[in-house]
């Protein structure tokens, strides 16, 4: 899965143990603030070269995360937030000023769809133009003067249609506008988007990069210096830096992620092959299957799946419903990336509305394949499915 450079990158990168008495693991440093000999060297710190004063601004744990997640993306700088969505508005609110225009995938992580037209389209006079996205002809049409920002994510967490990534890097810059995207699927290992010529690449922490659900967090990552340290300078301004335990957690994540991953692809496949032969089954949303419309431009960007993928149950969408009650190792919840399994209906509450901006139906089950053992997992959907 990972690369050589990688994996060294997530064990040793950043790490320094001579300077914390040659521990194996770096510290928690879970000071608040750094204090000096004399007023000059308080004066003169300078935080964008690991120099340390205030909490707020940077921590020593927090700072060996993200040179690995740095070095990880192909970046000039890594910077952590206290969530994803914490991370995004920094984005956006870095690139974008009153009056700009965005274009916006229409399959999107939901929360992105709320700060942009429930937030910041009030409040910021920005207009927003929701595309599928799925030909680049999508983007071009999209394209105003006033255009500053592409809001990716690429495969989509939902229904996971996939973005040409060069393709839209391109247009892009043809037009001097800014893209962002949430690779958080793909984690660093599997899709590299900065490469393809993406200008900000948002990992979610919470997900596979920490790996066990026991924390939040968000970074940012580019190849534009100066984007980035003005981002460090607005994080300290609005305060939404990482705590250093959850820094430290996601450390340990990184160090697993690799085979971590081996298993909640190999478990992710079977299962996703398992449900496009059910009979029960109308259609399976997963990169990895060949059945899938994006299968070759797939195969170019990623190299290789995670746990996460949906699927549609044939007839009333309330058999959705019974079949995520019905299961045993998968509980409900919204989240995914950790060691256990997880199901969600994805569209059934869903507004007549949303259901029409979307195109879809009612009877979409999301589902995370965990580490719990491909066969109990199958054993456990066969049982639901028998039953509804």
């Amino acid at each position: 899965m990972a690369n050589n450079r990688d994996l060294l990158t997530m064990m040793h990168g950043g790490e320094a143990p001579d300077k914390y008495m040659k521990s194996v693991t770096p510290p928690v440093f879970l000071n608040s603030l750094h204090v000096f000999k004399n007023c000059d060297m308080y004066n003169n710190v300078d935080i964008f070269n690991d120099e340390f004063y205030y909490g707020r601004a940077s921590n020593p744990t927090v700072a060996i995360l993200e040179k690995k997640l740095c070095e990880l993306e192909h970046g000039s700088r890594a910077v952590v937030f206290s969530a994803g969505m914490a991370a995004c508005a920094a984005a956006i609110l870095r690139v974008c000023h009153a009056g700009s225009h965005v274009i916006c995938l229409k399959s999107i992580y939901g929360p992105v769809h709320h700060i942009l037209s429930d937030f910041l389209v009030p409040k910021y006079n920005l207009s927003v133009t929701y595309v599928e996205g799925i030909k680049l002809s999508d983007f071009e049409d999209a394209i105003r003067p006033e255009t500053d920002m592409i809001i990716l994510e690429s495969p989509a967490t939902l229904v996971f249609s996939v973005v040409d990534l060069k393709g839209v890097a391109a247009l892009a810059k043809k037009h001097g506008i800014k893209t962002y995207i949430d690779n958080t699927y793909s984690t660093p290992l599997f899709q590299k988007p900065l490469d393809f010529g993406i200008d900000i690449v948002m990992h979610t922490l919470t997900k596979y990069i920490g790996g066990h659900s026991d924390l939040i967090g968000g970074v940012l990552i580019s190849k534009d210096e100066e984007l980035m340290r003005d981002l460090m300078i607005q994080r300290d301004w609005f305060g939404g830096v990482i705590g250093p335990m959850e820094g430290w957690l996601a450390i340990r994540g990184l160090r697993t992620l690799d085979v971590r991953l081996r298993q909640h692809h190999e478990t992710a496949m079977a299962v996703a092959q398992y449900l496009e032969n059910h009979p029960k089954i109308k259609r399976v949303f997963y990169t990895g299957l060949p059945s899938h419309p994006q299968y070759e431009l797939a195969r170019k960007q990623q190299s290789g799946e995670c746990g996460l993928l949906s699927f549609e149950v044939k007839g009333d969408p309330h058999k959705a419903v019974e079949l995520a009650d019905t299961l045993k190792c998968f509980s409900i919840g919204s989240s995914w990336g950790g060691y256990e399994s997880l199901v969600m209906p994805a569209t059934y509450y869903w507004s007549e509305e949303e259901l029409a901006f979307h195109g879809l139906g009612r009877g979409i089950l999301r589902i995370h394949c965990g580490l719990e053992g491909t066969e109990n997992l199958i054993a456990d959907l066969d049982q639901a499915l028998e039953k509804i």
